[in-house]
């Protein structure tokens, strides 16, 4: 996996109400996001839904839920030239074993042909619950990181960021960065 060239850390996440934490006004993966990009000293940029979700947890669950039954492309803000960059660690939350949709609309927007792409989340449970996959089906001609992701638990995230810190720096070092 190649560790060296231009790095980008690419993130999607919720503030608000979020389940096991209550509200917060960080959210988890973007904790972690910062963690990385401090960690490789890589660009960051954030997806951002044109609409953004709900603050109310129960509200954005049954939106994000429609969303993934439908296999939705929500609009989102802004973009970033990822062909600028090597190495693009994208970061997400773990909703139902999927990847949030406004992800995939990010995705789908670029052509990841040689990229080495990095897979983290945050969850509070399920761990990476197959999304790595999701990601390296939707990165078309990337070599993904399928296996080697991180998942941070999002209460490690918001209540023990040195433990969090620890866990993002340990696996950093296994990849060879």
């Amino acid at each position: 996996m190649n560790t060296e060239g231009k790095k980008l850390v690419i993130y999607f996440s919720h503030t608000g109400e979020n389940y096991n934490v209550g509200v917060i006004e960080k959210g988890n993966t973007h904790i972690i996001a910062d963690m990385i990009a401090d960690e490789t000293s890589a660009d960051r940029f954030e997806i951002e839904p044109a609409k953004p979700y709900p603050r109310n947890y129960n509200e954005c669950i049954d939106i994000a839920k429609k969303e993934l039954n439908a296999n939705a492309r929500p609009a989102i803000k802004g973009d970033i030239a990822i062909e600028d960059y090597d190495v693009i660690f994208i970061g997400y939350p773990n909703w139902w074993g999927e990847v949030p949709m406004c992800v995939y609309t990010f995705i789908e927007k670029h052509d990841w042909t040689g990229k080495t792409v990095i897979p983290f989340i945050t969850h509070e449970g399920s761990g990476m619950g197959g999304t790595d996959r999701n990601i390296a089906n939707a990165c078309k001609g990337a070599n993904v990181a399928v296996g080697k992701g991180l998942a941070v638990q999002g209460k490690v995230a918001q209540t023990n960021q040195s433990s969090a810190r620890q866990s993002v720096k340990r696996w950093l070092q296994g990849l060879g960065f």
